[in-house]
Formats: structure tokens, sequence, C-alpha cells
């Protein structure tokens, strides 16, 4: 599956456009997760707990939109995007989505 951020791949031609195409999960810190971020910002720098936390959710949802995309008979992904909002606290809703597409190679 090409996923790309602009509207267009280089090297390939849109055929046809099969509709939004999306990715969404939601996740919740855990109370030892939280604990150990907790130590970790008394130290300064890097919370690796929440990064590794952010970036899980964003490969779920990636995930999730090629799972989507290929549904709908899509083999491409235009204009992909992320999107994360804060659904209560220690909860955050994190979404991928884009145009699918079907390209060939020019």
């Amino acid at each position: 599956m090409l996923i790309a951020t602009t509207p267009e791949i280089s090297g390939y031609r849109i055929v046809r456009h099969v509709g939004l195409v999306r990715g969404v999960t939601v996740r919740s810190r855990n109370v030892v997760a939280g604990l150990g971020a907790f130590l970790q910002t008394m130290r300064g720098g890097n919370i690796t707990i929440y990064t590794r936390l952010a970036e899980e959710a964003r490969q779920e949802a990636h995930d999730l939109l090629v799972e989507n995309a290929r549904l709908l008979g899509a083999n491409a992904v235009v204009g992909m995007r992320y999107d994360a909002n804060e659904i209560n606290a220690g909860v955050t809703e994190v979404l991928a989505y884009g145009t699918g597409v079907v390209v060939e190679e020019i």
C-alpha cells in the first residue's frame, strides 16, 4: 500500500478515487505507565513511556487506515493525515485519514 501526505504520488497516476479512508483508535494511560512517566518527568527530558504510547497509537491507527483502504479496493492513500483529541482525562483518540485511490505506475 502506497501512502503519501501529498495529493499525488510521484511516478503514479490516480485512475480512481474510492473515497475517505480512516483508522481510529482510542487509548488510555494505565496507572503503572502514569507512575513511570511521573518519575521520568522529575528527571526531565523525553518521557519515553508516553512517546512509546503515542507511537503505538499512531501505528494502530495507520494499520486500521490501510485495512480500511484495502477493503474499499484502494492500493494507495493520498493526503494522509493524523489527528488526535483528548476524549477524557488520560483517554486519547488517534485518527489516521486520507483519500483512498487506485493508482497505476506511469
